[in-house]
């Protein structure tokens, strides 16, 4: 397995980890009705269970690009220590991003988004070259 294939593995359980955080605390404040409701009329979660919310659907969006730069450099054997550097530097982007976002340290929390976003960029571009 690729380091990048390893990294991608990890970033999909850092996913579900931040489900297991959600999920408690949307249910403190929501209820268990309303949170094994068919959610028609959704309720908007503020505080630390939005942050949490909110880190959380962030990570589905950046993990989607993260994918598409591991398939790439992986289909197209393009491994090299630059993109395994940067997969690793997605990871641990996202794994410092939680913290970041639920306790609102301004401006890390968009300078680690920043971080992430760019490991996955240059991935991407390493693997045109």
């Amino acid at each position: 397995m690729t380091p990048e294939i390893t990294a991608l593995a990890l970033a999909g359980i850092l996913q579900v980890v931040q489900i297991f955080l959600y999920v408690p605390h949307a249910i403190k404040q929501v209820g268990h009705d309303a949170a094994y409701s068919p959610r028609d009329e959704g309720s908007e979660l503020t505080g630390r269970a939005g942050r949490i919310q909110r880190a959380m659907n962030n990570h589905f969006e950046g993990l989607i690009l993260f994918t598409i730069a591991v398939v790439v450099v992986t289909l197209g054997d393009a491994s090299n220590l630059v993109t395994q550097i940067c997969a690793w530097i997605y990871v641990a982007a996202r794994v410092l991003y939680i913290p970041a976002y639920v306790f609102g340290w301004v401006p890390w929390r968009s300078h680690i988004w920043t971080v992430g976003l760019l490991a996955t960029t240059i991935m991407m571009i390493t693997a045109l070259l």
